[in-house]
């Protein structure tokens, strides 16, 4: 028996440990200033100099936003890393928020120097940080996977409850008051985070102390080739090769190239090219990512046909999931760029009279009703706590006072005027509601009879996501052709929100799962670290997609972009569904 985890299961709030809601709060915090500043940043470099922005071109605010999503998400694998082998997953936390606090600090000073070191700094804090959260809470759950799924949907909501937060007021603060204003109280409550988690984390006994793995090559542990006896034979017979691990590290190395690149040579107007050449009219930027495609590709194929016929099999399904994975992310992460820049430039958001009147009140009830109910949680968190850790629940209190107070001068400046204008950010926070108020639904969906198979699933998303793409391409096809600004309802955008967040009810929760349930558990660490890839490729397919939105809506109107974003999801939606018999019959009864 773990001494560590039945003590945390004496303290219990809402069924479940104190420690659970001590990571809810610290999660929430880091997704408020994360996703708070995240629904600023195109907007800032592309607001004029009047209106204290840089007045960029839209093309590096997309290129630049697209490469930064991309390494937050490759940066997980050098953060779990570093966590596994050498300073232990609470110390990463801290590390992590630290980092990320610091980044937050030096984008409120908006100097260039400041800006790109503050998203260097946000980049390595979210590799430390994003990891290592979730796996304090499988460590928690050992020996208790009854509770676990709970424990998760718990910690989700703590996740969107910050990601709510952080648009609405962040997104209210820089729009309305000052760029800095947002950036910096993002940085605030992420530093409320880390406090918190610093001075409350003997809750945790030994759980994440201390490093799990000591002296391993960093190359062998995430392929998972380190020697071991209990290793079964097809390990020993299919390891990676020298040749192998260089491929590996080729593709890495071009593609982390491409992906720096791209926002130098566009910002620098081609002084700064790490590929200064071109061959037959390609572009060294193009024939480098080309290159570790086909490099990526070849391993594939080098690796794939020498496992036994079940995991190759599973692999190969993994290896669609991915493929379409990409996809989604490039189609579904249009919200905090060029949706945005819809909703700023393009979008009617002024009402007037009842329409006012009614949105104020919705918008009021949306803000108070999940502060109330957080508030609640808190309140049991501090009865179960306080006496112990009574710092920790202090600096938790005064970040909930300071959220309180800007949460009601925002709503006090809204009743107050005349008419209701509604924040181009505004938009962003219909995610994270609908996630809360669907999530629940789509769970009892896939416990039913009627839960559809994986491929279903990514079949249903994708449809989904083209549905979303289809509203706004419909509500966008009255703006003339190389417009810069428009009228359009604000309810096309609602519904593109609520079709992409079903979407992602269908891939972001289950994928993962997957996943693990495909692979041999020897090949876990790296399928996730391939799929963090493929998530990766995603987020800056969405910069290149957004990027793209310019010229198409030069030359042939913004509701093409649209229609095209459209097409791809819909052809993928039918790809899935028609290799439907295909990919079941490779997950040898994988559900």
């Amino acid at each position: 028996m773990n001494t560590d985890i039945e003590n945390l299961f004496k303290d219990k709030v809402i069924g479940h440990p104190a420690g659970l809601f001590v990571l809810f709060f610290t999660e929430m915090w880091e997704r408020f200033s994360y996703y708070g500043m995240r629904a600023l940043l195109v907007m800032f470099f592309t607001a004029s100099i009047m209106d204290e922005g840089w007045g960029w071109p839209r093309e590096w605010a997309y290129a630049i936003f697209g490469t930064y999503t991309s390494l937050v998400y490759l940066s997980t694998l050098l953060g779990g890393y570093f966590a596994d082998n050498v300073i232990g997953i609470r110390k990463a936390v801290v590390v992590g928020a630290l980092l990320m606090t610091l980044g937050h600090a030096c984008m409120a000073v908006e100097t260039p120097f400041f800006i790109y070191s503050g998203l260097a700094l946000l980049v390595f804090g979210s590799g430390f940080f994003k990891p290592n959260m979730t796996s304090i809470i499988s460590e928690m759950y050992n020996g208790k996977p009854e509770k676990k799924d709970g424990a998760y949907t718990i910690f989700y909501m703590g996740v969107n409850a910050g990601a709510f937060l952080g648009i609405l007021l962040c997104g209210y603060l820089g729009e309305k008051i000052g760029w800095s204003w947002g950036f910096g109280v993002a940085g605030i409550f992420m530093l409320f985070g880390l406090l918190q988690f610093w001075l409350i984390q003997g809750i945790f006994g030994d759980i994440g102390k201390e490093a799990k793995n000591k002296n391993v090559d960093v190359l062998d542990e995430v392929l998972n080739t380190t020697d071991d006896t209990t290793v079964d034979k097809e390990v020993k017979r299919n390891p990676f090769t020298g040749l192998e691990k260089a491929l590996i590290a080729v593709s890495s190395m071009l593609g982390l190239l491409w992906i720096f690149n791209d926002p130098i040579s566009k910002i620098s107007e081609g002084k700064y090219n790490i590929f200064p050449f071109e061959i037959s009219g390609l572009s060294g930027a193009t024939i480098a990512i080309i290159a570790a495609f086909l490099i990526f590709i070849s391993l594939l194929v080098m690796r794939i046909p020498r496992y036994d016929k079940i995991t190759r099999d599973r692999m190969l399904a993994v290896t669609f999931f991915c493929f379409v994975t990409i996809f989604f992310w490039a189609v579904f992460e249009q919200a905090p760029s060029s949706l945005t820049i819809f909703a700023k430039d393009y979008t009617n958001r002024v009402l007037e009279g009842n329409s006012a009147f009614i949105f104020k009140i919705i918008d009021a009830l949306i803000t108070i009703v999940p502060l109330v109910i957080i508030t609640w949680v808190l309140s049991l968190l501090f009865k179960k706590t306080f006496k112990k850790y009574s710092f920790s629940n202090i600096v938790l209190a005064l970040s909930f006072v300071i959220v309180w107070f800007i949460a009601l001068y925002r709503l006090v400046d809204k009743f107050s005027a005349d008419v209701a204008e509604v924040d181009a950010s505004w938009f962003g926070i219909l995610n994270s509601l609908f996630i809360i108020t669907l999530a629940p639904l789509f769970s009892r969906w896939w416990e039913s009879k009627y839960n559809p198979n994986a491929n279903m699933k990514w079949a249903i998303g994708m449809g989904l996501l083209g549905l979303g793409m289809a509203c706004v391409a419909i509500g966008s096809a009255s703006i003339p052709v190389g417009a810069k600004t428009a009228s359009v309802s604000m309810i096309w955008l609602v519904l593109v929100y609520l079709f992409h967040t079903m979407g992602e009810l269908c891939i972001s929760p289950v994928a993962l799962s997957y996943v693990s349930k495909l692979v041999p558990g020897r090949m876990i660490a790296f399928m996730f670290g391939v799929y963090y890839l493929a998530v990766a490729i995603g987020m800056k397919l969405a910069g290149v997609f957004a990027e793209s939105s310019e010229t198409i809506a030069k030359d042939n109107g913004l509701s093409s972009f649209f229609w095209l974003l459209t097409i791809i999801s819909f052809a993928l939606a039918v790809l899935s569904a028609v290799l439907y018999p295909v990919i079941k019959k490779l997950m040898h009864g994988v559900k």
